[in-house]
């Protein structure tokens, strides 16, 4: 709900509401008519951004006898955890898990550690504490594939009723991170030759103060030792600050280089042995040696990084051009935007994915949960990557890393992220004061690569101020393919509508070798023709909230209709997504747990959907809250709860008991209409 209908919540008198945490004032307190839901119209619901529900499906207004105190079932509160106590327990944990190789082959002698590994290899004390079977198919068995988890996955007990069926198929999955390049990364070994050269003809090479040019020579000296580096000066003056390379991962005597799987060459990626990091993602350890010969290898390692007057700005020919023009994209989502669900949002019409928005120093430290954001499911034909960071080095030397690591089709720098802890960093919409930085970061990232580089922005940092009509018309010419305009500000957050007639004007303003799509709102498709009527110029509109809350907005919008969905129709969606999160997350213990934990967060946005079949007026609007209701089964009433508790217990009808314990509550707190937090 926006700050209006909040100013106007607190003056009025909500009778039936039992959901509602608002204060209820007494007739003698109350300075303004009572309001009662019962008794207004669809037009006056809709003035107060309440949903106007068909009165047959209004919750019986409250005794004003009982006790107002008497409200919906608690949510769950997760306990907060110190990070020692999170490291303790997972290796608790990891001393009652069963070792993958053992769970794999059933042999106790096939661990390769032996008495060192730091997994169980007591097959029959794992079995004696492993949770009971879930009911159904092994997610993997049923896709045709071979399970990697055994002993350890959750519908064990009917793989043998299978077994030999699912021999020669592999993961669908590609961009499983390098452990070779993760060594590098984390030794601090990677070259970047493009962006270095790029950085350094520009004079952009290190975002570092001038004044600290020489302590941080002077440290590398000491921590590399006497290597024949020739002295600086005191003072060093502008041109030795050019000339010197500031340190970082920006060259060494042994570097391996890297390779990027073509997309001609995915159906002869490396076999992998699944395995699993400390964040539950899976990790690829490499099987085959690389084939590159040694000769090759050193040639590669003795390229310098040389300075030159000329542009390595790819010919236009050269670069890779990617068309958004009326095509359904289903924008970067926080949390809930992973591969499961962008798979899902693909089988419901989405044509364009993004991954996770990914911290670029993150990813330049070689963090693996970090990596696993950039991960691609085969059924992503038109898959980009979003990547967020601060400096022009930082960021091109990501962008070069995921060109070459990576298969995507374009990468998109956000520059509209509202969350305090990134923009404290002066990366997501800080950036949007600082339109020299933006240009220095488009410049140099577009110019090194051939994939299409794309950008996300908001129409300004304080509200009022909009600024991006002022810029549009060059980012085009530095380099950019498209450009999202979010029609809020980072100050406005969601407080109020998307200002869709100021993406209108800077689309018309924008050249034509930059293509708009516009952001904000978009729930229906009656939003998405009204948008595209009105401004022709328009590539295409970003979804997010819409998809959120209900995914089949893409199906909607392909079949021009309001689909009137089923509360069985519903269950399907979320067993679909099930099933691919465990393909995905693994369909263990862990896998399970891990899967049930991002259904809870993504069914947190889903209980806003009112059904078509319950409003008075039609499409529901996405500011609108309901007031107290019911649906038409007790699925579709249980679906519609705002209480975690009603979400757990979906979640148990899909993945069986939660373990003794569990806790849940919301990460963006996106049950809070009153208050937006997720950026």
């Amino acid at each position: 709900m926006t700050d209006v209908v909040a100013e106007l919540a607190a003056d009025t008198i909500l009778e039936g509401d039992a959901k509602s945490d608002l204060p209820v004032k007494s007739p003698e307190q109350s300075t303004t008519k009572q309001f009662s839901v019962y008794e207004a119209t669809s037009e006056e619901l809709i003035e107060r951004f309440m949903a106007p529900i068909k009165k047959e499906f209004l919750c019986p207004p409250p005794s004003r006898s009982g006790n107002q105190n008497d409200a919906a079932p608690p949510s769950l509160v997760l306990e907060k955890k110190s990070k020692r106590q999170l490291k303790r327990e997972r290796r608790e944990k990891a001393t009652i898990n069963l070792c993958p190789q053992v769970s794999r082959t059933e042999d106790v002698d096939s661990c390769q550690y032996k008495e060192k590994c730091r997994f169980n290899h007591d097959i029959e004390a794992f079995k004696a504490q492993k949770p009971e079977d879930i009911e159904g198919e092994c997610p993997f068995v049923a896709s045709g594939m071979k399970c990697a988890y055994g002993l350890s996955c959750r519908f064990f007990g009917n793989h043998r009723d299978v077994a030999g069926s699912s021999d020669g198929k592999e993961s669908s999955e590609i961009n499983f991170f390098n452990k070779e390049t993760q060594r590098l990364l984390w030794k601090n070994k990677m070259t970047f030759v493009n962006a270095d050269a790029k950085l350094k003809s520009l004079g952009l090479l290190g975002h570092a103060k001038k004044s600290n040019v020489e302590e941080e020579i002077d440290s590398e000296k000491t921590r590399n030792g006497v290597n024949g580096t020739e002295a600086v000066s005191s003072e060093p003056t502008s041109e030795m600050i050019e000339d010197v390379d500031i340190p970082g991962p920006l060259e060494t005597e042994e570097v391996r280089p890297m390779k990027k799987a073509k997309p001609d060459d995915e159906e002869k990626l490396k076999s992998v042995e699944v395995g699993r990091d400390d964040d539950g993602m899976k990790v690829e350890e490499e099987t085959e040696k690389n084939g590159h010969s040694e000769a090759k290898v050193e040639e590669e390692n003795s390229i310098k990084i040389v300075e030159t007057d000329n542009s390595l700005k790819l010919h236009p020919r050269e670069k890779k051009i990617i068309d958004f023009r009326d095509k359904l994209y289903l924008a970067p989502l926080t949390t809930v935007g992973n591969l499961p669900f962008r798979r899902l949002c693909k089988v419901l019409g989405a044509d364009v994915t993004c991954g996770e928005m990914a911290m670029c120093t993150n990813l330049l430290q070689g963090q693996a949960s970090e990596w696993a954001l950039l991960r691609r499911h085969s059924s992503e034909d038109l898959f980009g990557v979003q990547i967020c960071g601060s400096f022009p080095d930082t960021i091109s030397r990501t962008v070069e890393l995921i060109d070459r690591e990576c298969t995507v089709d374009f990468i998109d720098i956000n520059m509209g992220c509202p969350i305090d802890m990134v923009v404290n960093k002066s990366a997501g919409s800080a950036l949007l004061n600082k339109p020299s930085r933006m240009k220095n970061i488009v410049e140099v990232s577009s110019s090194i690569v051939e994939t299409a580089l794309t950008i996300k922005v908001r129409t300004a940092f304080f509200e009022g101020k909009n600024r991006i009509d002022s810029l549009i018309a060059d980012i085009g010419n530095w380099g950019a393919a498209a450009v999202t305009i979010h029609g809020r500000s980072r100050q406005q957050r969601y407080s109020k509508s998307a200002d869709w007639d100021y993406i209108y004007r800077c689309t018309k303003n924008a050249p034509t070798n930059l293509q708009v799509i516009g952001n904000g709102d978009v729930y229906s498709y009656l939003d998405w023709n009204k948008h595209k009527s009105d401004c022709p110029e328009l590539s295409s509109c970003m979804i997010a909230r819409g998809a959120l809350i209900k995914p089949w907005i893409f199906t909607e919008i392909k079949e021009q209709r309001h689909w009137d969905i089923t509360s069985g129709e519903r269950l399907n969606i979320f067993k679909d997504f099930v099933r691919f999160g465990l393909q995905h997350w693994g369909s263990d213990t862990k896998g399970v747990e891990t899967t049930r934990h991002f259904l809870l967060e993504w069914l947190s946005y889903t209980f806003r959907y009112i059904p078509v079949g319950l409003l008075d007026v039609i499409p529901q609007q996405i500011n609108w809250r309901p007031p107290s209701y019911f649906g038409r089964d007790d699925l579709e009433t249980l679906m519609m709860s705002e209480s975690a508790g009603d979400w757990v217990r979906i979640s148990e009808l899909l993945l069986g008991k939660v373990p003794e314990g569990f806790t849940f509550a919301p990460k963006h707190k996106s049950n809070a209409y009153d208050r937006a937090e997720n950026g």
